[in-house]
């Protein structure tokens, strides 16, 4: 199985405005072993089935991205590849598509996915807990959906994904609404925190809020940052 695996720069310091301690312990520990040795034909049940609001409204999200042709976009915590496959049509042959996940079997699954139907175009990459494994500069468009609280160390990996970005590269972040009395048990057990919180996460490593498509999903929201030039020491 051929995978890209790259090697990410050293990060420089003080892109995140959070205490360097901090980004040494995980904020969920434990969140992401269920996808160490992940059965990954039942996860395609999981994430590509009626009644998840991502797949549901899977048309309105990629059509709000905002996908052209020739465009670098990075899938971060692809899955089993669902919007991976939909971005690898839209940016054509000369894009290209990065598959990053931590799993190894899902970024084999939706390489071998890829091969299948002729998609040149998509590239594993198989990710640390704490970066993206990107080289610098190298993407227009980073794709975070239903994955951010599956990070258990936030400002390191959005630190990578702003580095990974190029000047006024965007980001697209999807995740539960986690309201007391509102949201579900299981997001309310499951997601570590809010919108608010999360927004405030990702503008501390140097991101910028620039749109929000608040009637688009039912249990999520979809929010479009930019990156903002000079935004950290290293960017």
């Amino acid at each position: 199985m051929r995978k890209a695996l790259f090697v990410l720069l050293a990060i420089a310091f003080g892109i995140c405005a959070v205490p360097a301690a901090a980004q040494k312990v995980s904020v969920k520990p434990g969140i992401n072993k269920r996808f160490e040795n992940p059965n990954v034909a039942e996860f395609v049940g999981t994430f590509e089935r009626e009644g998840r609001d991502a797949f549901d409204h899977k048309d309105q999200i990629v059509g709000a991205c905002k996908i052209e042709p020739g465009m670098t976009v990075a899938d971060v915590g692809a899955g089993t590849g669902l919007f991976t496959r939909e971005f690898a049509g839209l940016v054509g042959p000369k894009g290209r598509v990065y598959a990053v996940d931590i799993s190894d079997e899902f970024v084999q699954h939706i390489e071998k996915a890829a091969k299948k139907v002729g998609r040149e175009n998509v590239v594993g990459v198989v990710c640390r807990p704490d970066a993206v494994n990107l080289p610098d500069a190298s993407v227009d468009l980073a794709f975070i959906c239903d994955t951010y609280h599956h990070f258990e160390f936030p400002e390191r990996t959005m630190t990578s994904v702003y580095r990974a970005l190029k000047p006024g590269g965007a980001l697209i972040l999807i995740d539960f609404h986690r309201i007391e009395g509102v949201s579900s048990a299981f997001v309310m057990g499951h997601v570590r925190a809010g919108q608010e919180v999360f927004v405030k996460e990702i503008t501390a490593c140097g991101f910028r809020q620039v749109d929000e498509q608040k009637d688009m999903l039912k249990e999520s929201y979809f929010i479009r940052f930019e990156k903002v030039p000079g935004g950290g020491t290293g960017g």
